[in-house]
């Protein structure tokens, strides 16, 4: 009898210590995400391949979901709508803003977060009430900072202070950047207002006043900076009083060719301001660089995506100069030996004249009318055998000076270069092959650094 109930008590045993399997059900969010009218949601996904952060992945494209419908609305007597009749800025406007929210928003929750073995989901919710609390107080603050900089550039523009009330003027249009599309009213010296439509208006009303010049206009400069002796000035007046506009900032910056020239300045007592190129580095025969006023400087800090559209609406006093640039004149000698005797190709001399060219330099067959000697010279001697293997090494220099001056500008040593052949012959072509890999991998551009300063 013992041994029949056994066996039941036996299973009973074996049944309860066998572990109960789990079954993480899917949550219903994965499948339809939720729609509230009480909140902002956002699910985000990450695959865990143990490569990165899989939930901060996940959290990041959850926020950004969220963010996604936060829609951005932009009124019909805004600033924007104003400025941006073509709709040109308007779909840049909204993606920055959205990129911001994304980067500033706050307070969001996490709701739940579900896993399997190859991913990683989370769900994050935002207060639709409380988002709105929260960028009405930034508005206030907004506005608020924005008027008082609106209102000191009004009394400076009325004692004829206008530089001053322009850097007001630029700080409060900073202060209201992100309510471009909002209709902000305020009261103003008993009148209402829209508060951004003002500041625009008054920034524009000074920059069509100012006037930028820049002379010459037409500048013949030479690739050689050494060589260029006429300034280039611009210049900043009123229009209505002819006055100079002193203190003004301005920037320079290259509209056509790739040279380079020192980017912002500040015009002097007499409103004026000496350009300086540093570099003209393109070879296109011309060029032309645009003096325009500085307005980021005005507005006081840095650069931001909304402003730097802003400005771009903005019609700022400019000029420009158009340069016509003289390429340099070389004249070419050289002696290209292989152990003392003279090679049939000059092959270095070849590498640097082409490099040259392709630099916007022009070769003559004059040498009183060049305005640079460049001179190579190359031997190889014969070095030890390896076996079957002989080695060759190649000495040698290039060298550039001025024409007019003689004075020599430049010089590259090259020293025993190595090069490898079943006889010597061969391993000297070998060491010339070697060079010219050598200069054209980076060496040549030395020297196109030092002939063009």
């Amino acid at each position: 009898m013992k041994f029949f109930l056994a066996i039941p008590i036996l299973i009973i045993a074996g049944c309860a210590q066998r572990p109960m399997p789990q079954v993480s059900l899917r949550p219903d969010w994965l499948t339809a995400k939720p729609q509230t009218s009480l909140y902002y949601t956002g699910i985000g996904h990450s695959l865990k391949d143990g490569t990165s952060n899989h939930i901060q992945i996940a959290k990041k494209n959850a926020l950004e979901d969220l963010v996604s419908e936060i829609k951005v609305t932009v009124s019909s007597t805004s600033v924007l709508s104003q400025m941006d009749v073509d709709k040109k800025f308007h779909e840049r406007y909204e993606q920055i803003i959205q990129t911001e929210a994304a980067e500033e928003i706050e307070e969001f929750e996490l709701v739940d977060a579900w896993e399997d073995a190859y991913n990683y989901w989370v769900y994050y919710r935002l207060s639709k009430q409380r988002y709105r609390e929260i960028k009405e107080e930034q508005k206030r603050n907004a506005v608020q900072h924005a008027s008082d900089y609106y209102v000191k550039g009004l009394e400076a523009h009325r004692n004829n202070e206008r530089l001053k009330a322009l850097t007001f003027y630029f700080q409060a249009l900073r202060a209201m950047e992100d309510y471009l599309g909002d209709a902000v009213s305020i009261t103003l010296e008993g009148r209402s207002v829209l508060l951004t439509n003002e500041i625009y208006a008054s920034i524009q009303d000074i920059l069509k006043n100012i006037v930028v010049t820049v002379e010459p206009r037409l500048l013949e400069v030479h690739r050689r900076m050494n060589q260029n002796n006429e300034a280039l000035i611009a210049r900043a007046y009123f229009k209505d009083t002819e006055a100079p506009v002193a203190g003004l900032p301005l920037r320079a910056a290259f509209l056509k060719g790739e040279s380079e020239v020192f980017p912002t300045y500040t015009t002097d007592t007499d409103g004026s301001c000496r350009v300086l190129l540093t570099r003209i580095g393109s070879a296109e025969v011309e060029q032309s660089i645009g003096i325009s006023v500085d307005t980021e400087t005005l507005a006081g800090s840095g650069t931001s995506p909304i402003f730097s559209l802003i400005t771009q609406s903005l019609r700022v006093p400019s000029d420009q100069v158009v340069l016509r640039v003289k390429r340099p004149l070389v004249y070419l000698t050289g002696s290209e030996r292989s152990f003392g005797r003279e090679n049939p190709h000059a092959l270095i001399s070849n590498t640097v004249k082409n490099f040259l060219a392709r630099q916007g330099f022009e070769f003559t067959q004059s040498r009183d009318a060049a305005d640079l000697l460049l001179d190579v010279s190359t031997n190889t001697e014969e070095g030890s055998v390896a076996g079957s293997i002989f080695i060759t090494y190649l000495n040698g220099t290039i060298r550039v000076s001025s024409a007019r001056e003689g004075t020599e500008i430049y010089a590259l040593t090259l020293d025993r270069i190595k090069g490898y052949g079943l006889d010597y012959a061969r391993s000297s072509v070998d060491a010339y092959n070697n060079t010219t890999e050598t200069l054209e991998g980076g060496r040549l551009k030395d020297l196109i650094n030092t002939i063009l300063q």
